[in-house]
C-alpha cells in the first residue's frame, strides 16, 4: 500500500517543471557607449544564441538615466542615438540616478568615461544594489581603490570587465586547457583619451586578456614601443613568467588576439567572441550575488596599466606594481 502511494508523488516531483530565476529590473546608468544597446538587446530582446535564452531571461533593463561622459565628445554625441534605441526596447529614460535607483533590483553602470564611475556609484552601493561596472572602472587608480574598497565596505557584489575576458579559447586557457601558462602574449587597439591612464581607455581589453590567461601575481612592468612604433607593455610575474601587451596594427597584430604557452602546449588568446557571453555572466551575480573576477584581479589589472604609464614617464624604466599601488593609497588616504 505505501508503494503504491510513492509511485504517483514521485512521478508528480519528476514532471514539476524547475523553478524559474526570480525576475530582476535592471536599471542602466549612462548611455554614451554602443555597450547599452548591445547589452540591452541581449536582455531585452534575446541572446544571440537561443540556447543561451535561459540563462538571461531573468533579467530585463527597465529604465535608464542618460548622462555618462561630461565632457568627452566622442561620449556625448552618442547620447542621443543610444537613448532612442534603448527606448525602443521598452526602456523609461529618468532624470537621476536615485530615480534610476527607486524602480531597479541591479545596476549596470555603463558611462564610458571612467572619470564619473567614482561620483555615480556611490549612489547605487547606498542603496545596497549589486552592479556591474563597465570597463574603464575608473580613471585613474586612485579611484580604482575608491570604488573596490567601498564596494568591500558595503558587501554589494560589484565587478568590472571586458567582454575579452569571455572570448572562448582565453576562458578555455584560464579553465587549464594548457596547464599552467609560462608566457603570454596579447594585442588589441589602444586609442588614447588624454583625461585617462593610457591603457584605461581601450587597452584595456588586449591587458584584460592577458591577465586572464597569466592570473594574478605580475611584480613589474616594462613599457616601451613595437618596431613600427606602438605602445609595447612587458610584465614580470613573481614566479618569473612573463607575459606582453602590444598596441595593435593593420598587418600582423590586427584587431584583438594573442598566444599562450602553457606547460601542455600554446593556444591562441584573445579572440573577441562578442558580448553575450559576459551578459551571461553578469546576470549569474546579479542571480547569486558571487563575483566572477575578484577585487583583488581587477586592481592588479589597473595597477599593471598604471604601472605602464610610470614606466613611460621614466622613459622606459621597469616600475613595480607595488610602488604605483602605494602612491595610489596614499592619494586616496590624503583625499578619501
Amino acid at each position: 500500500m505505501k508503494f503504491a502511494l510513492v509511485l504517483p508523488l514521485l512521478t508528480l516531483v519528476l514532471a514539476a517543471p524547475a523553478q524559474e530565476p526570480k525576475p530582476l529590473r535592471a536599471g542602466i546608468i549612462g548611455l554614451d557607449t554602443s555597450h547599452v544597446v548591445a547589452f540591452a538587446g541581449t536582455l531585452n530582446n534575446g541572446p544571440q544564441n537561443p540556447e543561451d535564452k535561459a540563462k538571461v531571461a531573468s533579467v530585463k533593463v527597465v529604465v535608464a538615466y542618460p548622462q555618462g561622459s561630461k565632457d568627452i565628445e566622442g561620449s556625448t554625441k552618442r547620447v542621443p542615438e543610444y537613448t532612442a534605441k534603448v527606448k525602443a526596447m521598452g526602456v523609461e529614460i529618468v532624470d537621476s540616478i536615485p530615480e534610476l535607483l527607486k524602480r531597479v533590483d541591479v545596476v549596470l553602470l555603463e558611462s564610458n568615461d571612467g572619470r564619473v564611475h567614482w561620483e555615480q556609484i556611490q549612489p547605487v552601493l547606498a542603496a545596497r544594489k549589486p552592479v556591474f561596472i563597465d570597463k574603464p572602472i575608473a580613471g585613474d587608480l586612485a579611484d580604482t581603490l575608491r570604488i573596490l574598497e567601498a564596494a568591500k565596505k558595503a558587501k554589494v557584489p560589484l565587478f568590472c570587465a571586458s567582454s575579452l575576458r569571455y572570448g572562448k579559447t582565453t576562458q578555455a586557457v584560464r579553465n587549464g586547457a594548457i596547464g599552467q601558462v609560462k608566457h603570454a602574449e596579447t594585442f588589441s587597439p589602444a586609442e588614447l583619451e588624454p583625461h585617462h591612464v593610457d591603457l584605461y581607455w581601450y587597452g584595456v581589453h588586449g591587458c584584460e586578456s592577458l591577465f586572464t590567461v597569466m592570473g594574478p601575481g605580475c611584480k613589474s612592468v616594462r613599457r616601451g614601443t613595437t618596431a613600427d612604433g606602438k605602445i609595447e607593455v612587458t610584465g614580470t610575474w613573481e614566479d618569473g613568467r612573463t607575459g606582453i601587451f602590444r598596441e595593435a596594427n593593420e598587418t600582423d597584430r590586427k584587431g584583438y588576439g594573442g598566444k599562450a604557452v602553457g606547460e601542455k602546449g600554446e593556444s591562441s588568446v584573445g579572440s573577441y567572441d562578442g558580448y553575450d557571453p559576459l551578459v551571461i555572466a553578469i546576470v549569474q551575480m546579479f542571480r547569486d550575488g558571487i563575483v566572477p573576477v575578484s577585487g583583488e584581479e581587477t586592481l592588479e589589472l589597473y595597477t599593471f596599466m598604471a604601472a605602464a604609464d610610470e614606466s613611460k614617464r621614466r622613459g622606459g624604466a621597469e616600475v613595480t606594481l607595488k610602488e604605483v599601488l602605494n602612491q595610489a593609497r596614499a592619494e586616496v588616504a590624503a583625499k578619501p
